[in-house]
């Protein structure tokens, strides 16, 4: 297995719920900070959603490892943001069995 390229750096964010005084709640996005990863497309399609036509990218994203409970550990239902970009996170996995590197299987929806 060859060493990735971490060569785009990404803002990890996790949401964050805030009551919305009426027994619901908004949904907000915290940054956590920075990881640098290597982020390689992988598959897409097109849907419609409420008239729209959307597409979704499935992209892998691979970054250097963090410990289990660390912030900086990147989780399923977190996202990367890349300027105007956001990869929602969907799955996680150890790249090698030292853990050395993660695999985050990300989509990007972007609205036509």
């Amino acid at each position: 297995m060859s060493t990735p390229l971490l060569s785009r750096k990404l803002v990890l964010e996790a949401p964050v719920r805030n009551p919305d005084g009426a027994g619901g709640y908004t949904e907000t996005w915290a940054a956590l900070g920075s990881l640098w990863a290597e982020v390689t497309a992988r598959s897409g399609a097109e849907r419609a959603v409420g008239g729209a036509s959307v597409s979704r990218v499935g992209y892998r994203i691979v970054v250097r490892g963090a410990p289990e409970g660390s912030q900086m550990r990147p989780t399923p239902d977190q996202r990367f943001v890349e300027g105007t970009r956001r990869f929602v996170i969907r799955a996680v996995a150890e790249r090698d069995g030292r853990g050395q590197y993660l695999t985050c299987f990300a989509d990007e929806e972007v609205a036509a």
